[in-house]
C-alpha cells in the first residue's frame, strides 16, 4: 500500500507556522505534493526542504510570494520534471513530475481565474496549452498521478452552493466541460469521486476565508489525484484532513494498492 498526499498550502511559510510538519510526521505517506508555496528557494527551511523520510524538489516561480509547487518522496525519483517547456507558465511554477520506474506523480496548480477577466484568459490558456500534454500522458504505456489543485469544480455535487456560482470562475460551463473531457475520452480517472460516487459535501477541500464558510461547510472540491485507469484501480480509500486548518484549502490523501 501507498499513500500519497495533496495539498494546496496558500505559503509554505504560514503553513509551517500552523502545524502542517508536525501532522506530516505521523501520515506514512510515500509521497506528498504540494502547491502555492508563495515561497523562493532562499525562503526555504531546512525542515522545509527536507522533512524527516523524506526529499524535497521544488518548481518555483519567478514572481515572489506568488504560486510555486514541490513534491516530497520517500524514495529517489528516476527523474524530476520542472515545469512544462512553456516560458511563461513555467515562469509561474505550476508544474513538477517525479518519475518512478514506470509511475509518474505530477503536483500541479492549475491557475485561478477569479480575480477577473485577464486571469480567467490566463487560466483557458493554460487549459488549452496544458491538454496536449494529459493527452500524451494518457496515450503513453506509464501510469501517472496528477496531484493538485485544478481550481474547477466538476459537477454540482463537487461545491455547496452551485447554483449561485454557475457563471463564476470555477465552476463555469467550459471549465467543467474541459475537465469532464479528460474523464471521457481520455479516459483520466477522479479517484475521489470513483471511490465515493455518492458523498455530497464529504469530499470539499477549499473554502472562502468569507463569512462562516468553513464552519458551515460552504466548500468547493477543487483539489484532486487524477490518475491513469489501472492505478486508479488499485486505490482502496480516500480521506480529506480537516481536524486542523494549514490552510484555506484541506489535504487530500489516497491509499493504492501499489508496489514500487
Amino acid at each position: 500500500m501507498r499513500r500519497i498526499v495533496t495539498a494546496n498550502l496558500n505559503g509554505i511559510r504560514s503553513a509551517a507556522k500552523k502545524g502542517f510538519y508536525a501532522w506530516l510526521e505521523h501520515q506514512d505517506a510515500d509521497v506528498v505534493c504540494l502547491q502555492e508555496l508563495k515561497a523562493q528557494a532562499p525562503d526555504i527551511s531546512l525542515e522545509m526542504l527536507n522533512p524527516p523520510g523524506f526529499t524535497g524538489y521544488f518548481h518555483y516561480a519567478g514572481k515572489k510570494g506568488y504560486s510555486g509547487v514541490g513534491l516530497y518522496s520517500k524514495r529517489q525519483p528516476d527523474q524530476i520534471i520542472e515545469g512544462l517547456g512553456i516560458p511563461d507558465i513555467d515562469a509561474e511554477g505550476r508544474y513538477i513530475e517525479a518519475v518512478f520506474d514506470n509511475l509518474s506523480v505530477v503536483s500541479l496548480y492549475l491557475p485561478s481565474g477569479s480575480s477577473g477577466e485577464e486571469r480567467q484568459a490566463a487560466k483557458f490558456s493554460f487549459m488549452e496549452r496544458f491538454l496536449p500534454r494529459l493527452e500524451a500522458l494518457a496515450a503513453s504505456e506509464r501510469e501517472v498521478i496528477l496531484c493538485g489543485d485544478w481550481n474547477i469544480a466538476h459537477t454540482e455535487k463537487d461545491l455547496k452552493n452551485w447554483k449561485g456560482n454557475r457563471n463564476n470562475s470555477g465552476f463555469l460551463p467550459e471549465e467543467r466541460a474541459w475537465l469532464g473531457d479528460l474523464f471521457s475520452r481520455l479516459g483520466w480517472v477522479d479517484v475521489y469521486r470513483s471511490l465515493y460516487p455518492g458523498h455530497e459535501g464529504e469530499g470539499y477541500t477549499w473554502w472562502s476565508n468569507r463569512g462562516q464558510a468553513w464552519a458551515k461547510n460552504v466548500g468547493w472540491r477543487i483539489d484532486y489525484q487524477i490518475a491513469t485507469r489501472l492505478i486508479a484501480a488499485t486505490a482502496r480509500s480516500a480521506s480529506v484532513y480537516k481536524a486542523e486548518r494549514f490552510s484555506d484549502h484541506a489535504p487530500l490523501t489516497v491509499e493504492y494498492e501499489i508496489e514500487w
